[in-house]
């Protein structure tokens, strides 16, 4: 029995191992923190630059 129950472990351990190599592409690439505040900056420059529209608002 102890043999046997050792035979079925390491099938079962070569068989988790190998479905976890299969499995690795669903995880996003990770960016840092400083990456992603640069980022930011570069798409907040890369917006053209609002104007203030000249509709007049109603006062009521």
């Amino acid at each position: 029995m102890n043999r046997k129950k050792k035979i079925n472990q390491t099938l079962k351990s070569k068989a988790k191992k190998a479905n976890k190599k299969l499995l690795t592409g669903n995880k996003p690439q990770y960016i840092s923190k400083a990456e992603r505040a640069l980022l930011a900056e570069a798409a907040v420059e890369a917006l053209p630059p609002t104007e203030p529209s000249n509709i007049p608002m109603k006062d009521d």
